[in-house]
């Protein structure tokens, strides 16, 4: 028989308030009677430290990177493998850290992204949707493949950008889907949105900067940008499906083009919040 809708209601548990990922992450501040109910005895090292103990040692292993960039990859790689110990850091480090995960830092994160991409998190961990201009007909079963990967955290914000227009930096492509992560980052940190329910989202919709069409290792399509009609209606397919899917979901659009990001507005700010 299928689970009722309740049932699988209660057995849906937030990815970072769930007792289990809470113990699973915790690592050296288990007691040693957890580590025995989860049988982790002899898998970690003997000592039992607190949560102050970890911060430290990040804190330490933060102040060694050489660079601001090493500073970057290091910090997403605890963020994607321990969100309780990343916003645990971040709001106790607020000042020291907030240049590294947004401005200056995340501008040449994302003019890097692509190159880093690989070591900001562990293979397929789920940071947000990349949706290329080609898949914008697909874009439900996208939705469908996130909402599988959440585990019921319905999102209740996104930034979502095209990377057209990245600080000061231009036409990014892809690679602009630093900024998305980063300000949701500082939302949920200084304004204390849940970190579950923050969508950073990327329209991957091409690129007029040569330098990434011509670079083996960018991670977006390589065509250039559509002409109006085009982006517009791509992104009137993207935008309608996450309505649909989310209609509680607030939707900030952040550095489109100027042009493109006046045209959104007047479509829809008096339409979906």
């Amino acid at each position: 028989m299928a689970p009722t809708k309740e049932e699988t209601a209660s057995s849906i548990q937030s990815r970072s308030s769930s007792p289990e990922l809470i113990a699973s992450t915790a690592g050296t501040a288990l007691p040693y009677a957890t580590r025995s109910a989860m049988h982790l005895k002899g898998l970690v090292p003997s000592g039992v430290e607190n949560f102050d103990m970890q911060e430290q040692r990040v804190l330490e292993q933060l102040q060694l990177k050489s660079t601001n960039i090493e500073k970057y990859i290091f910090l997403s790689w605890i963020r994607t493998t321990n969100i309780n110990l990343f916003y645990r850091l971040v709001l106790h480090n607020l000042k020291e850290i907030a240049p590294i995960i947004y401005t200056p830092t995340v501008g040449k994160a994302c003019q890097e992204y692509s190159h880093i991409y690989p070591f900001l998190a562990p293979p397929n961990a789920v940071d947000g949707l990349y949706i290329p201009i080609t898949e914008v007909d697909n874009i439900d079963e996208i939705i469908s493949n996130y909402r599988e990967s959440i585990e019921g955290d319905e999102p209740e914000i996104t930034v979502i950008t095209d990377g057209s227009r990245i600080l000061g930096l231009g036409d990014l492509g892809m690679n602009g889907m630093g900024i998305p992560v980063g300000k949701l980052q500082l939302y949920v940190a200084a304004a204390g949105l849940h970190p579950d329910r923050c969508l950073p989202i990327v329209l991957d919709f091409g690129t007029d900067t040569e330098q990434y069409l011509q670079d083996p290792l960018y991670l977006g399509i390589r065509q250039k940008r559509p002409d109006d009609d085009t982006f517009y209606a791509a992104a009137d397919k993207v935008i309608t499906a996450l309505h649909k899917a989310f209609p509680n979901m607030f939707i900030q659009f952040e550095d489109f083009s100027t042009d493109h990001a006046f045209g959104l507005l007047d479509k829809w700010r008096n339409k979906i919040l």
